[in-house]
């Protein structure tokens, strides 16, 4: 194994996608739960939470089954593009919005709800429809959390192994990333190569973790 910039560029891009495919599923989602009066909402939210919980494996597993060549989503998939899923950065994107969507939905309805009621009722009356509501209204009140939930979900969308590891392989050049880069060269005992892509990880991680404390404190003084 030789070191190449590919994981690190790959981990961004992947990060970069998963975190804004999350943002609009988690909006959505979040919005609909903060609104709406909605039945099941405990049995809902479990759900949305278990990829915190489950072992990353179980995600991959379950990646697997549902979007797999002997599937009917992954057969469909397969016939619509000419490829399989599996082992593709595709995969690799879904494998990490599956783990930062819960993330990012903490954050969005943490801030949803933030919003006081009042203005969203003086904007009712006034004749604001539910989506100007939400775009105008709510969204800007909430950036704090909504920054929040950025950075959370790419940090984590960044650092996903496990279920990426399963769900798109581990192909340098293909779909590698830093976290199995990191893997491989232990694996191969090179532990020079996994040093660097290891001092990467956590220097761009905490960057990133820095600036949202910084966004928090700052909340919080206001």
């Amino acid at each position: 194994m030789m070191w190449s910039w590919h994981p690190v560029q790959l981990s961004l891009v992947v990060a970069s996608i998963a975190t804004g495919i999350v943002f609009v599923f988690a909006m959505i989602v979040a919005y609909w739960m903060t609104e709406k009066n909605v039945k099941g909402r405990a049995i809902l939210e479990t759900v949305v939470f278990l990829p915190l919980v489950l072992p990353p494996t179980v995600i991959g597993f379950l990646l697997i089954i549902i979007f797999g060549n002997n599937s009917f989503v992954g057969q469909a998939i397969s016939w619509l593009t000419g490829q399989p899923l599996l082992f593709t950065v595709t995969a690799a994107v879904i494998a990490a919005s599956v783990v930062a969507f819960p993330l990012m939905y903490q954050s969005l309805k943490t801030g949803f709800q933030m919003v006081d009621d009042t203005i969203r009722g003086a904007a009712k009356v006034d004749g604001a429809s539910n989506g100007k509501l939400l775009f105008l209204i709510t969204i800007p009140l909430s950036y704090r959390s909504i920054a929040t939930g950025f950075i959370l979900s790419f940090t984590r969308a960044f650092g996903e192994f496990g279920a990426t590891l399963m769900f798109a392989g581990n192909i340098p050049g293909k779909t590698q990333t830093i976290p199995t880069a990191i893997y491989l060269a232990i694996e191969s005992g090179q532990t020079t190569i996994a040093t660097y892509y290891a001092l990467i990880s956590i220097s761009f991680s905490f960057v990133l973790l820095f600036m949202m404390n910084r966004l928090t404190r700052v909340d919080v003084k206001k």
